[in-house]
């Protein structure tokens, strides 16, 4: 067979076609990047664009995957630094019958422990609103998963120089603190079971007062306002008594010191304080035996020589009385 030698022009005439095709195809489509994987996902005629940031992208690059309950719903068109330089923002394209809430979070994925990486998005416990074309989803809604090479490296410290190479010393101080404490070890583990026990059987009663404290809580809270109130009129009273603190220390010492002195003088006058008391015996039991005499007495008493009965006789503020003795003539 004969091979038929390509003359020199026609073959640099075929490398410049390819060179200007392949810029040509850059300038259009972004480079290898514009050109759209085979088995992606149906982006649709009309799809939407939503932006995530992530403080981490690690090796996310366009054309990757959009998921959403893991089923192809988009991919990443671009991913750029945000102005401020703290995020990255990753723009995807979506299909436009993929139905989202508004406040939908996005998660970085893996299909696999060496598979690529995907950008997940899913709705939260409580959605709220709809997706749009233009949307953002901030930082505080984005999220990755740990990396292979993280679980290694912390791995790598554990085995290297973390506490795996301890067990020994832990093993070894256990054994001695255990050892001859057999009996108490026994008794504390009962001890626990009881108080267990105890615990679970007034389960009941501890859910009562959880409830009720719950309930405190709740009227404090309502009545928050006027607690402040409370605390803010109480506040010149504590300042008056910082002021007063030296001279209610000093109020304080001298009535310990008096106390000190009332209980010795107590201690020494008790035998003459007795019999003081035994001597008034005699005098208040008369008073006691005469205690039905004596009131009768001291009406009279304020009233002489005219019983209390005479007074409503008299009319007005005083009495006058005039006493006259005349003389019988002739002697009588």
């Amino acid at each position: 067979m004969r091979r038929v030698a390509t003359p020199r022009p026609v073959r640099v005439a075929a490398a410049l076609a390819m060179v200007l095709a392949l810029v040509s195809g850059c300038g259009t489509f972004g480079g290898l990047y514009g050109v759209p994987l085979p088995g992606g996902a149906d982006l649709g005629e009309h799809p939407y664009r939503v932006t995530a940031e992530f403080t981490d992208v690690l090796d996310l690059v366009p054309q990757s995957g959009v998921r959403v309950n893991d089923v192809a719903a988009g991919t990443v068109e671009s991913i750029a630094l945000s102005t401020d330089g703290r995020t990255a923002e990753v723009t995807m394209l979506l299909n436009r019958d993929v139905a989202l809430p508004a406040n939908a979070v996005a998660r970085l994925r893996q299909s696999s422990m060496l598979g690529e990486k995907f950008v997940e998005l899913a709705a939260p416990d409580e959605p709220r609103g709809t997706l749009t074309d233009g949307a953002r989803i901030d930082v505080a809604r984005t999220s990755r998963n740990t990396e292979i090479e993280e679980v290694l490296g912390a791995l790598s410290m554990v085995l290297n120089g973390g506490g795996v190479s301890q067990l020994k010393d832990i093993n070894t101080e256990l054994n001695a603190a255990m050892a001859g404490n057999t009996g108490e070890i026994r008794s504390l583990l009962r001890r626990i079971e009881t108080f267990t026990a105890s615990f679970d059987k007034n389960s009941d009663v501890l859910t009562k007062a959880l409830h009720g404290t719950d309930k405190l809580a709740a009227r404090l809270a309502e009545r928050k306002d006027k607690i402040a109130a409370l605390v803010e009129d109480l506040e010149p009273g504590i300042a008056v008594l910082a002021d007063q603190r030296e001279k209610l220390t000093t109020m304080l010492t001298s009535l310990d010191r008096l106390s000190d002195v009332a209980v010795e003088t107590v201690d020494r006058s008790g035998d003459n304080l007795v019999a003081d008391l035994r001597a008034l015996e005699p005098t208040l039991r008369n008073l006691a035996e005469a205690g039905e005499d004596l009131p009768a007495a001291m009406e009279m008493l304020l009233t002489f020589p005219f019983p209390d009965s005479a007074l409503p006789a008299i009319k007005g503020d005083y009495i006058n009385l005039y006493i006259e003795h005349h003389a019988a003539k002739g002697g009588r």
